[in-house]
């Protein structure tokens, strides 16, 4: 009885073709899904931003109505218990980057010494309302 030689069958794969077809199309979707995604982030991070600046300005308030005094940096607002930390702001990454604002004005007519009055990112990106967030 004489036997017959195995069948070969064809090594499965994908061609070289399929392969670059395959690259072509993720290629196509990545260029347009990142620019979404970076448009997003920084929504969120403007989101935290305008957030982060309503509750600094609302201690701010707080404290000067309280002690009848403006505090003399954001450290006093830590210190007095009107916030936990100072937030870390979203665009330099650092609790040490918010810009404060003193003028001579008083809020109050009971308030006996100036003091920080306003809080402004230190960031010099611009927003996407053209604004630097300098200015927020």
């Amino acid at each position: 009885m004489r036997l017959k030689p195995p069948i070969r069958r064809q090594e499965g794969g994908f061609t070289l073709l399929e392969l670059m077809v395959v690259m072509l199309i993720i290629g196509v979707l990545a260029t347009v899904a990142i620019p979404s995604f970076v448009a997003a982030i920084k929504s969120a991070k403007e989101a935290a931003l305008k957030e982060d600046l309503h509750v600094l300005r609302d201690a701010i308030d707080s404290y000067t109505m309280d002690k009848n005094k403006a505090p003399q940096s954001l450290d006093d607002l830590v210190q007095n218990g009107y916030l936990k930390v100072i937030p870390e702001d979203p665009f330099t990454h650092s609790r040490d980057t918010w810009v404060t604002a003193s003028d001579d004005t008083y809020a109050d007519l009971d308030q006996t010494e100036p003091g920080v009055n306003d809080v402004h990112s230190g960031s010099e990106e611009q927003g996407s309302d053209g604004q630097p967030y300098s200015t927020w």
